[in-house]
């Protein structure tokens, strides 16, 4: 794991222990990643490591959703998606935790808001870096999301693209992603042959077989990639591969609770035992995997090979109705699985427009010269200050001087310098704003005492800046006025405090912080 360094930054101080979490789960060990899940979330939250917290938050949903309790996986999706703007972080991870919530939306049924977080999460990946191991997870997890939807073809795209961003990936995420992809390709396989497209299901068999062989060959303890490899060789008719597999995995994977490595290797099972003619042994299996089935897309995949094999020990009228009803059945559902495609087209224009609406919002709101916000932004605010709440009024000392003697150019350079700090200290919720010249305010979500520390500790920064880099002899100091929120009070009479305290300090000499 010699990747870790590089990941204590995104992924919080202490990503070891969620690393493992999700080292667990990615192998298919689904019952011990929620007890390693239990041990994570302890320290991290007594470490108050939250961004580590999160991420092991992310491994137990995965392991929940495997294991079919997806109404517990939806509390934690929703309630990840909900501290999203608290914890902050890179792009690709908001993604990820969009792509994830989709998945488990897709499997409840609710397709609808699953496909819109799947085109947020799209959205957001078209604009976030395409390198790097973050990329790389939501891209896993749109892929997944999409697979659920049966997007097989966008979950295709997706994978791909995981594997492109490394050059050199390591191999427990490469191993990882390879296996999904052929798990995704096999599946994809079986509902080809479900609607006669013969085929091309032989190809992406073949596709899959080449895949699984090789990471096993690898030495890779991965049981789904084994069982998923089981009902390839069972599909291309290597019936003694098929059961020896079956046999090595099926009953330890039963044990432990690990259903969907179960399901597989009833499949394989059952496929095999058809093949040589072991009608009512097949049966078996299939109902076997049946009643391990939580997804609708599973159950009917199981009731279509058990009519097949109805067909087969049974011929007659009344088996064929049965299979070709059923037949109608899965060509209806692969005709949804089209009016999907364009579903997910139609979300992803409301996303894209969403996203000029709040774009063209930012603008208005925006000061141009240094991307705080003006003076719009600014009334909006005022009047939504609440007790416990801070405003701090800020100008830059004697800056009509800095203009003159040096140039304008110089005294923007410095209002962008200015700006850079007091965006620098401004927490969730909190917002710089530029009037315009050299006044600036700031919205803190602090009560006055620690609202004094941060605006002591802006005006400290400014005062120590090397401010010849950008003129000879140059300084620059700050004057400020902070008043609190008091309950209930207006914001005009907010402001008339905070601008009469700024006064007293501009009175008082400049470079100081006057308040109550």
């Amino acid at each position: 794991m010699n990747r870790l360094p590089v990941l204590v930054s995104p992924y919080g101080p202490h990503a070891a222990l969620a690393l493992h979490v999700h080292g667990l789960t990615i192998r298919g060990h689904h019952a011990e990643t929620l007890l390693a899940a239990d041990e994570a979330e302890a320290i991290t939250l007594m470490l108050g490591d939250h961004r580590t917290h999160r991420v092991s938050r992310l491994g137990r949903m995965y392991a929940l959703s495997a294991l079919g309790r997806l109404d517990e996986a939806l509390g934690i999706a929703e309630a990840l998606v909900a501290a999203q703007p608290t914890l902050g972080g890179p792009r690709a991870t908001d993604a990820k935790i969009m792509a994830d919530t989709a998945e488990v939306l897709i499997h409840l049924g609710r397709i609808d808001d699953g496909l819109h977080y799947v085109a947020r999460a799209m959205a957001v990946l078209d604009v976030a870096p395409r390198k790097g191991l973050r990329y790389f997870s939501a891209m896993s997890s749109l892929g997944e999301a999409a697979r659920g939807a049966e997007l097989f073809e966008l979950a295709d795209d997706a994978m791909r693209r995981c594997l492109e961003s490394f050059e050199t990936p390591d191999d427990l995420y490469r191993s990882a992603a390879e296996l999904t992809h052929a798990e995704l390709w096999l599946e994809w396989a079986l509902r080809l042959e479900q609607v006669g497209r013969a085929e091309e299901a032989a190809g992406l068999i073949d596709k899959s077989v080449a895949v699984l062989q090789f990471w096993i060959d690898q030495g890779i303890d991965s049981p789904v990639g084994t069982a998923a490899l089981a009902v390839c060789h069972a599909k291309t008719g290597r019936t003694a591969e098929a059961f020896a597999l079956v046999d090595e995995l099926l009953p330890s994977m039963r044990a432990a609770g690990q259903h969907h490595e179960a399901r597989l290797l009833h499949l394989a099972h059952g496929l095999a035992l058809r093949a040589t003619g072991e009608w009512r042994a097949a049966r078996r299996e299939f109902r076997a995997a049946l009643e391990l089935s939580v997804l609708r897309s599973q159950r009917l995949l199981f009731q279509y090979e058990l009519a097949i094999t109805a067909v087969l020990e049974f011929p007659g009228d009344a088996t064929q109705a049965v299979l070709e009803s059923l037949r109608s059945h899965v060509e209806a559902l692969w005709q949804l699985r089209l009016d999907r495609r364009t579903m997910l087209r139609q979300a992803y224009r409301r996303v894209e427009l969403e996203a000029a609406r709040t774009t063209a919002d930012l603008a208005a709101t925006s000061d141009a010269l240094t991307g705080l916000g003006n003076r719009r932004m600014f009334d909006r605010r005022i009047d939504t200050v609440a007790d416990g709440g801070s405003l701090l009024l800020i100008d830059v000392d004697r800056f009509k001087d800095i203009n003159d003697r040096y140039s304008h150019g110089v005294g923007d350079r410095v209002l962008g310098e200015i700006a850079a700090v007091l965006r620098s200290h401004c927490r969730q919720d909190e917002v710089a704003i530029r009037f315009g010249g050299d006044e600036f305010a700031m919205f803190l979500s602090t009560g006055e005492h620690e609202a004094r520390q941060v605006a002591e500790r802006i005006r400290r920064v400014i005062l120590a800046r090397d401010w010849s880099t950008i003129a000879p002899e140059l300084t620059v100091t700050l004057s400020m006025g902070l008043a609190a929120c008091h309950a209930g009070e207006p914001g005009r009479d907010l402001y008339d405090r905070a601008d009469a305290h700024l006064y007293t300090a501009k009175r008082a000499g400049r470079n100081q912080l006057a308040a109550a």
